[in-house]
C-alpha cells in the first residue's frame, strides 16, 4: 500500500516538533538545577558565616543554661554528695515571699529609673542634634563621661553626697528650708535615692543611641513639616518619635532588663536595707548564696533560673505591647 505524500509530510512535521521540544525541556531542567545549586551555595555561605556565633552561643549560653537547670534538680551541699530532688527547689523559691519581694523592689527600681532616663536622654539628644558640629562633639563627649565611671565609684560618691551631716544634697536642700534627710536610712527614700545614680550612669550611652537614631531620620521630613507650619512639638510627636520607634523599643527593653538586674548600687550604698527596702533580685540571690545553710547553693541557683525566665517574660511582654516597625530607608 502506498502512503500519501500528505500523511508523510504530517508525520515528519510531528517528529520535528517533538524533537525541537526535547532540547527546550532539557534546557529548562538545566536552568532549574543551576538555580537550585546557586541557592544551596548561598545558604551554605550564610551557614558558614553564622556558624562561629552559633558555636559561641552554644558553649557560653545554651550549654550553661541547660547544665544549670540540670544542677537545680539536685540538692547540692559542700558536705554531702548531691542528691536528686527533681523540682523541689523550684517550689521552695516560688513559695518564698522574700523572693517575690525582691522582684517587686526590682520592678519599682525600673519604674523609677527607666522613664526618667529615657525622657532626659531624648531631650538631650534632641538638643545636641540642633547645635553645630563642634559643640555637638563636645556635648557628646561630656554626656558619655558617666558611662565610663564605675558603678562602685559612683556608689561611694553618692553615699557621701547623701550624708545627713555635711552631704551636698542636704546642704542644697537647706537653702529652701528642707532637710536634713537620712536618705539611705529611710525605707521610703532609700530606693529613690539609689535610683538617681542609676539614671546618671545609664543616660549617657542612652543619649548617644537616641542621637544616632535621630541622625538617621532624613532632614527633608523636618523641612517639609516646617513648610506646612508644624512647630517643634508637632515635629517631635509626628516625625521623630514614630520614626525612632525601633530605637526606643530597644532602649526600653534593655533598660528595663538592666534595672531589674541592678546589683552594685544597692549592695554598696545600702546593703539591701533598710528593712529590705532596696533588696533587688540579684542582691537577694547573692545574699542567699552566702547564707551558711547547707543547701543555699541549690536555692540561689534555682532562684537565678527563675529570675531568668521572669526577665524573658518581661521582654516578650514589652515586644508584644509595642510592635516594632520595619526599617525605613531615607
Amino acid at each position: 500500500m502506498t502512503m500519501s505524500p500528505q500523511l508523510t509530510t504530517h508525520g515528519a512535521t510531528q517528529r520535528i516538533v517533538l524533537d525541537s521540544g526535547e532540547p527546550e525541556r532539557k534546557g529548562r531542567r538545566r536552568r532549574e538545577k543551576v538555580k537550585v545549586a546557586r541557592h544551596l551555595m548561598d545558604n551554605r555561605t550564610a551557614y558558614l558565616m553564622i556558624a562561629p556565633m552559633v558555636i559561641l552561643l552554644g558553649i557560653f549560653v545554651f550549654w550553661p543554661l541547660v547544665y544549670s537547670f540540670y544542677l537545680s534538680t539536685f540538692e547540692i551541699s559542700f558536705y554531702t554528695d548531691p542528691e536528686f530532688v527533681g523540682l523541689q527547689f523550684y517550689r521552695y523559691v516560688l513559695e518564698d515571699p522574700k523572693f517575690w519581694h525582691a522582684i517587686w523592689i526590682g520592678a519599682q527600681y525600673a519604674i523609677y529609673v527607666v522613664p526618667i532616663m529615657l525622657v532626659i536622654a531624648f531631650l538631650i539628644a534632641s538638643f545636641i542634634r540642633t547645635v553645630g558640629i563642634k559643640l555637638a562633639g563636645l556635648l557628646k563627649t561630656t554626656v558619655y563621661i558617666p558611662t565610663v565611671v564605675s558603678a562602685v565609684v559612683a556608689s561611694i560618691i553618692f553615699v557621701f553626697m547623701y550624708r545627713s551631716d555635711g552631704g551636698i544634697v542636704n546642704w542644697l536642700l537647706s537653702f529652701v528650708g528642707l532637710g536634713p534627710y537620712a536618705f539611705l536610712s529611710n525605707p521610703d527614700l532609700a530606693l529613690p535615692a539609689i535610683s538617681v545614680p542609676g539614671i546618671w550612669l545609664a543616660f549617657g550611652i542612652t543619649t548617644l543611641i537616641m542621637l544616632a537614631g535621630m541622625y538617621d531620620i532624613p532632614e527633608s521630613y523636618y523641612e517639609a513639616a516646617q513648610l506646612e507650619g508644624a512647630n517643634y512639638f508637632q515635629r517631635t510627636f509626628y516625625i521623630t518619635i514614630p520614626l525612632m520607634k525601633n530605637v526606643l523599643l530597644y532602649l526600653l527593653v534593655t533598660a528595663t532588663i538592666g534595672a531589674l538586674q541592678q546589683f552594685e548600687l544597692p549592695l554598696i550604698m545600702t546593703g539591701g536595707g533598710p528593712t529590705n527596702a532596696t533588696m533587688t533580685p540579684n542582691l537577694f540571690i547573692f545574699n542567699t548564696f552566702k547564707d551558711p545553710t547547707p543547701y543555699a547553693t541549690s536555692f540561689s541557683l534555682t532562684a537565678a533560673l527563675i529570675l531568668f525566665f521572669v526577665l524573658g517574660t518581661v521582654s516578650v511582654l514589652i515586644f508584644k505591647l509595642i510592635n516594632s516597625d520595619k526599617a525605613i530607608d531615607g
